[in-house]
């Protein structure tokens, strides 16, 4: 029995012609050598092609390819872009505040926790998810050293005011670092229009491979991260470590892929959104949480569980949250932060489209839907 998938905001899968464009650094038929290695061919190519990914990636996001530094993913860059500021200037510059909001990713938010001598802020959010204007102008003071919000939350699809936010910080002299990973396909992204700092990336939201990402450091005497992991001085000594030329190679055509056909999936894929939110609405007594993106929709089935419900429907893959937290019986920290109470949260399914996704798959998905509910309220 064919399983859909509706959890790209987990993971997407791999594009095949991502994975075709991989395949080609990893064998000896191939370009395998290290991208370090400056005394040979083999080394020689690996860093052409290193180059050429960064390139396509800084395209991609509107930067310089000089301000792209390659990580394990979105999550090390997150910690990176906190840590890595904290630790080259919070002495220095005598600032220790960091400023976020409950509905970030657990990579921003236990980052933050964990920090020693930070004065850390976790504002919440408006109910539809928006970041509250009023509660960030009154804590943001010449203490704080960075605001972190991301752009499209993972769980919701909610889109961030990013560039207003990093011109309030800035006003106060702080940097804005802001979580891209959930952004890069699903609308326009230029982070000089956003105007921030720092900027984390991931491959495998956008139809890349696991394992790969990268940080945004915008190129400025104001703007230094310490490394976190060293032994070799790599990435302009931001980030040491020998890099895996075929998931570099792999994010950079993944990223090269959206440029190309971004237009057209979200065309489709809003199509897909306006046929389930009208299901959602016939079904009746189930709301939506936080409107943004249209890949993403999260919403609460009340008077429901989202565990039965998921388990009355075996063809169809979501979520009931972030993957993060996918093992927690605890309702959505997002959610939670939004104002929703116990219930709604434990009620709530976040259902995420892809590229591959098909007309079909939605009218499996909306056919299973409403079979579901239709029988569990019986």
């Amino acid at each position: 029995m064919k399983t859909h998938y509706f959890d790209n905001a987990s993971t997407t899968p791999v594009d095949q012609r991502v994975r075709n464009r991989m395949f080609e650094y990893l064998t000896d038929e191939g370009i395998f050598g290290n991208p370090s290695s400056n005394t040979h061919q083999f080394g020689w190519f690996a860093s052409e092609a290193v180059e050429v990914a960064r390139e396509e990636v800084a395209t991609t996001i509107g930067a310089d390819p000089r301000e792209i530094v390659w990580t394990s993913g979105a999550t090390e860059s997150n910690n990176l872009a906190i840590r890595g500021t904290v630790q080259a200037l919070a002495e220095k510059s005598c600032r220790n505040r960091i400023i976020t909001l409950g509905t970030e990713h657990k990579a921003v938010l236990d980052t933050c926790e964990r920090l020693t001598g930070i004065d850390l802020v976790v504002l919440d959010p408006k109910p539809d998810g928006q970041i509250n204007w009023e509660a960030l102008d009154n804590v943001l003071n010449e203490k704080t050293l960075i605001v972190s919000v991301m752009l499209v939350n993972n769980e919701t699809g909610v889109v961030q005011e990013i560039q207003e936010i990093a011109k309030r910080a800035h006003g106060v002299g702080a940097l804005m670092h802001t979580d891209l990973a959930q952004s890069v396909g699903k609308m326009p992204v230029d982070v000089t229009e956003l105007a921030v700092d720092l900027g984390s990336l991931s491959a495998h939201k956008a139809h890349g491979p696991k394992g790969i990402g990268a940080l945004y450091v915008r190129r400025s005497p104001d703007v230094v991260i310490a490394e976190q992991q060293h032994g070799g001085y790599h990435e302009r000594g931001m980030r040491s470590g020998t890099l895996p030329t075929h998931q570099i190679v792999g994010m950079g055509e993944a990223y090269r892929l959206v440029r190309d056909e971004m237009i057209s999936d979200l065309d489709r894929i809003a199509e897909y959104r306006v046929r389930l939110e009208a299901t959602l609405a016939s079904l009746g007594n189930i709301s939506i949480n936080g409107f943004g993106v249209p890949h993403i929709l999260n919403a609460s089935f009340h008077g429901l569980s989202a565990e039965p419900l998921i388990s009355a429907m075996p063809r169809i893959a979501v979520s009931n949250g972030s993957a993060c937290n996918s093992t927690s019986l605890q309702p959505s920290h997002v959610l939670k932060s939004m104002g929703l109470n116990r219930q709604d949260g434990l009620s709530s399914l976040r259902i995420s489209f892809g590229r591959t996704t098909s007309t079909y798959d939605v009218q499996v998905l909306i056919d299973s839907l409403t079979e579901a509910v239709e029988g569990l309220r019986k």
